[in-house]
């Protein structure tokens, strides 16, 4: 997936600012970030969106919850909040064909999202 930027950053060809990083699982710095707080978790395997996931994929899936979980107490957002989004697709809000949480803290989140 030579177009994919997160495919990029997992492969280390296009730079990020790395928060975590193991076999399966990805996560860096948004370089727009809307929160204090905003770091994205991708899979390293190119999933496009969380509408493609199947059972084989229930894993991965639990080891980005899990990462998303980890580096939110590593952030010291876990006390006040946070919030995990995932957008599928483009009326959703998917403007990147990678599957990736959202993880966004330090300030008040709002509701509804938009």
């Amino acid at each position: 997936m030579s177009e994919c930027i997160f495919c990029g950053i997992v492969s280390g060809s296009v730079p990020a600012t790395m928060v975590r990083r193991d076999d399966d699982v990805v996560a860096f710095r948004d370089t727009n970030p809307q929160a204090p707080a905003h770091i994205l978790v991708v899979p390293s395997e190119h999933v496009v969106s969380a509408a493609e996931l199947t059972p084989a994929h229930d894993r991965v899936w639990a080891r980005m919850l899990h990462v998303a979980q980890a580096i939110a107490e590593d952030e010291n957002l876990d006390g006040e909040g946070y919030r995990l989004v995932v957008n599928v697709g483009p009326r959703g809000g998917q403007t990147v064909d990678h599957l990736h949480i959202h993880l966004l803290g330090g300030r008040q989140m709002t509701w509804p999202p938009g």
